[in-house]
């Protein structure tokens, strides 16, 4: 595969940069400095660049354009501003690059089921280098936000509940996304949101308010956006939604304090789309002349789609409100960036130079990604040998039966402008390719969506699986039901796709649930009706082979869930890493509904945290997934038992592949700090190793945990590691019960 890189050009250090920058400002008008802080979305109904949006470009007036695809008119939009401008600074051409461009990988939530650094950057290199051949140079992504809310639509875009997995993952993206040098040709400027605590947003509605104690900010959700500024992400993207009373967009303790006097960043902040002036929206500001104002002087460097600054920035400039200065600070940070990129020597671009998008090399890269995305929760063994996988040669017929067995479009998930349904495997192809003159396939979809509530289809269900060995039902939420704006309340399967099941089922054939969705969803009314279950999310364009390969054994899965799933919906929220509480239940304390005596007026024993009417842990939990082999952990030990405070800690622990094929296990380590100033969750995870191991293969596994790994945030907001008794445990799950202690000794250090 050719990369494309720009001319012989050596890129500027950073004294030579900020020269740059300041030659440029200081011959630039004040509209022209406005018009770098503003990002305007295409007149995409006409051919060709209408004259009046052309001579805006001109002028100087347009920084950014959004949602231009077309090569051709990027080229021209980019030809006008060199060349016709004057001061020639090239554009910067935005897109939602979220999980692929042409080539759709599985969703981000998906990818992070894989908790494989590599791979994530790969598919974001794919999907850098197919969306750069168009124009593109600059994406919204990744999304960094804590999932913990699977209510919440765009739960499909966060890789998870756990901020050291998106920690690690969405730096991942940011070099996948810009490559190991930013001004190469077929790389994107990388744009980390939403800026900050979006993902908390009360009960999983977008763009509801949010309120987060500072010490869970700074813990939880804080800590995935500076990975990915320490990975070197360009950009940033404030949230719509309001945190704890003030909008992200106007919130200076966030863009000034926190991004950028305490981390340091000197990339440039965007908007969301049209949140400027949401602000009056909000209740915050009454007009939009205030909104541009609020925004400014927070933090905000370029506003989209909206017009707040355009129209109002140049008065407020005028009037003394916001000073010149401020301005200056923030036309340099977008020139910084436009500058690192090497858009000014390589404004073109020939998609000739490039790879074709959706060729095979990247095609693989998807099936890899959605391979290892799939997570094996159950897999009956009870009629002695498991259900999965299946022995083909051993069948005669297998029902397929469900909506989702044999739908192109619905397997790429939400957010996925560029891609192409047309050139996606589904199931049932590639289900029919392996079976061919093996054994006979008998599909009957059942519902002619997920969201279906007919019972005509069936009897045609039924009969099928009557007829057949085993029964494949590919069942889940349809695309549109999550992304932005498409929160559910109820986050069981929709639909009569629940008795759907319970009609299979009741054949006794024996029943593989394949479940495509965009969140984890409440399946506890149909798991028992299943002897195997593979969660797939939205697989993207290669979901067919993904799926059948793990199915009838080509592939060991080795996913393992990076949020968890509920058993009903009404336990939302629920993660692993929970505080106890002064009263945590236990199977001992826990009294069903059904089991209260007539009249009770209290219960002595079940006086605990817990529903009456579901058991109190998840039905499946973070960081579970299952393989076809077995692997057994052991010998858990450490460098040593007592460590002075600001040393590494060493942990090691023995993995053995007990099983008769090879496998990957994804090996995990957390912690509890077990008395401490604040009260502490009950695990925190602090690293974690994908191990591919051979039949009978034994491996020592060695965990290296900095310093930092035992601080928290202390009653005076400050970060602190205390002396204390620390336990570890190391295993396949966040449920591990290999477990050792630790002494941290010496005096607490700030």
């Amino acid at each position: 595969m050719s990369i494309v890189t720009t001319p012989e050009v050596m890129a500027p250090d950073a004294t030579e940069l900020e020269a740059r920058v300041q030659e440029l400002l200081s011959r630039m008008t004040l509209g022209e400095k406005i018009g770098q802080l503003s990002q305007v979305n295409g007149p995409w109904a006409h051919e060709g660049i209408p004259e009046d949006f052309a001579e805006a470009i001109r002028r100087g007036w347009i920084g950014s354009v959004l949602n231009a695809v077309d090569v051709e008119r990027v080229n021209e939009m980019q030809r006008i501003a060199v060349e016709e401008s004057r001061l020639g600074i090239p554009l910067l051409i935005g897109r939602d690059v979220i999980h692929g461009f042409r080539t759709i990988f599985p969703i981000p939530l998906g990818q992070a089921a894989s908790w494989n650094p590599e791979l994530v950057r790969e598919g974001a290199r794919i999907a850098a280098r197919e969306a750069a051949s168009t124009g593109i140079n600059w994406t919204f992504a990744p999304m960094v936000d804590i999932g913990r809310d699977p209510r919440w639509g765009r739960v499909a875009e966060c890789l998870g509940e756990d901020p050291l997995l998106a920690s690690r993952l969405g730096a991942a993206m940011v070099e996948g996304f810009q490559g190991d040098d930013l001004r190469a040709d077929d790389a994107i400027v990388a744009c980390a949101k939403h800026f900050a605590g979006y993902g908390a947003s009360e009960s999983g509605k977008d763009y509801a308010a949010t309120f987060i104690p500072e010490r869970e900010l700074r813990e939880v959700h804080l800590p995935p956006f500076k990975a990915a500024v320490d990975a070197g992400c360009q950009t940033m993207m404030a949230s719509f939604s309001d945190l704890n009373g003030i909008p992200a967009t106007a919130n200076r303790y966030l863009m000034t304090t926190i991004l950028r006097d305490e981390w340091g960043f000197d990339g440039f902040v965007v908007s969301d789309w049209d949140s400027v002036h949401q602000l009056t929206v909000h209740g915050l500001t009454g007009s939009d002349h205030e909104s541009a104002y609020e925004a400014a002087m927070a933090g905000v460097d370029m506003e989209m789609a909206s017009r707040c600054y355009i129209e109002h920035l140049e008065w407020l400039v005028q009037d003394g409100r916001v000073p010149i200065e401020r301005v200056d600070e923030m036309v340099s940070n977008v020139l910084r960036v436009k500058l690192r990129s090497g858009a000014f020597e390589s404004p073109y671009r020939d998609p000739a130079l490039f790879p074709v998008p959706g060729n095979e090399e990247h095609r693989a890269s998807a099936y890899e990604s959605a391979v290892q995305s799939g997570v094996l929760l159950q897999n009956d063994a009870s009629s002695g040998r498991p259900t999965l996988p299946l022995d083909l040669d051993a069948l005669d017929r297998i029902a397929v039966i469900g909506p989702l067995a044999d739908e192109p479009g619905e397997q790429l998930g939400t957010w996925i402008f560029d891609g192409d349904a047309s050139v996606s495997t589904t199931p049932l192809t590639s289900l029919q390719e392996v079976c061919a003159g093996r054994c006979e396939i008998e599909v009957a979809r059942g519902l002619e969506t997920t969201r279906d509530r007919s019972h005509d289809g069936f009897p045609q269900a039924v009969e099928a699986a009557e007829r057949a060995d085993v029964a494949l039902l590919f069942v889940g939420e349809d695309a549109i039901l999550s992304g932005e704006a498409h929160c559910r309340a109820d986050i069981s399967l929709p639909g009569a796709q629940a008795a759907l099941i319970e009609a299979v089922a009741a054949t006794g054939t024996p029943v593989v649930l394949v479940v495509q969705a965009g969140r984890p969803l409440a399946m506890e009314s149909v798991a028992g009706f299943a002897q195997a279950i593979l969660y797939m999310w939205h697989p993207g364009c290669m979901g067919g082979p993904a799926i059948v390969d793990p199915l009838t054994g080509a592939r060991n899965p080795s996913g393992k869930l990076p949020i968890t799933l509920p058993r009903v919906t009404g336990q939302i929220p629920i993660y692993y890493a929970h505080r106890r509480s002064g009263r945590p239940p236990t199977p001992e304390s826990f009294i069903y509904i059904d089991d209260i005596p007539p009249h009770a007026e209290q219960l002595s024993v079940g006086n605990t945290s817990f529903h009456l009417d579901v058991w109190y842990r998840p039905l499946f939990s973070f960081g579970h997934g299952m393989s076809y082999t077995d692997f057994r952990y052991e010998g858990l030990r450490l460098e040593r038992d007592s460590v002075e405070i600001g040393e590494p800690v060493r942990v090691f622990c023995d993995l053995v592949n007990e099983g008769d094929r090879r496998g990957v296990e994804v090996a995990q380590l957390y912690i509890h700090d077990q008395v401490a100033s604040v009260t502490r969750p009950v695990r925190e995870l602090k690293d974690f190793q994908r191990v591919e191991l051979e039949p009978g293969e034994r491996r020592t596994l060695e965990f290296v945990l900095p310093p930092e790994a035992f601080a928290f945030v202390g009653r005076d907001q400050r970060t602190r590691i205390e002396p204390g008794r620390i336990s570890l445990w190391v295993g396949r799950d966040s449920d591990a019960t290999l477990r050792v202690e630790l002494e941290l000794t010496g005096e607490t250090r700030a």
